[in-house]
């Protein structure tokens, strides 16, 4: 029986709830998620749930913020007054808003807090802070090494955005 393990592609489908079982997130029943492990591209705590996982395999886990979207930072919080806002801007709490800075770059904040004089911006990740809890299903584990990029995306492109 093959486990998963480093540099392994794996398939799975998964649903993603928050303490309160209210679901935030799960793969399409159509279309499962495959993800190489040791690559980062998924948060630090699925990818060591699946390490050891074999086809088939049916897992509850439990990760912790530290390894899932970290702790909330009240450093990105900020209570800004309304007028300092444009008047035509839709704010509804549990919202977001969507701010283009002067380099072109945007940045995301949920509406947390909205009064007559200020509204509370939250800059953190959504599930930050939170325990998260997930069903994963093992549908395929690849233990071919994975297919490294064609060398013309080598460079900036293949290391990612730089702004």
């Amino acid at each position: 029986m093959i486990r998963a393990a480093h540099n392994n592609t794996v398939t799975v489908k998964y649903t993603g709830k928050l303490a309160d079982g209210t679901i935030f997130d799960a793969s399409p029943e159509d279309s499962p998620m495959s993800f190489i492990i040791g690559r980062e591209e998924v948060i630090k705590g699925f990818e060591a749930a699946v390490i050891g996982m074999s086809q088939g395999e049916i897992k509850t886990v439990v990760i912790e913020p530290d390894q899932a979207y970290g702790e909330s930072n009240p450093a990105l919080t900020e209570e800004i007054n309304r007028a300092d806002l444009p008047e035509n801007i839709e704010l509804t709490e549990g919202g977001q808003l969507e701010v283009t800075q002067d380099d072109g770059s945007i940045l995301l904040f949920m509406i947390d807090k909205v009064t007559e004089e200020t509204v509370t911006l939250d800059a953190n990740h959504p599930l930050a802070g939170k325990a998260l809890t997930f069903v994963i299903e093992m549908l395929e584990v690849d233990t071919e090494p994975p297919k490294e990029l064609p060398s013309f995306f080598t460079g900036a492109l293949a290391a990612g955005p730089t702004h």
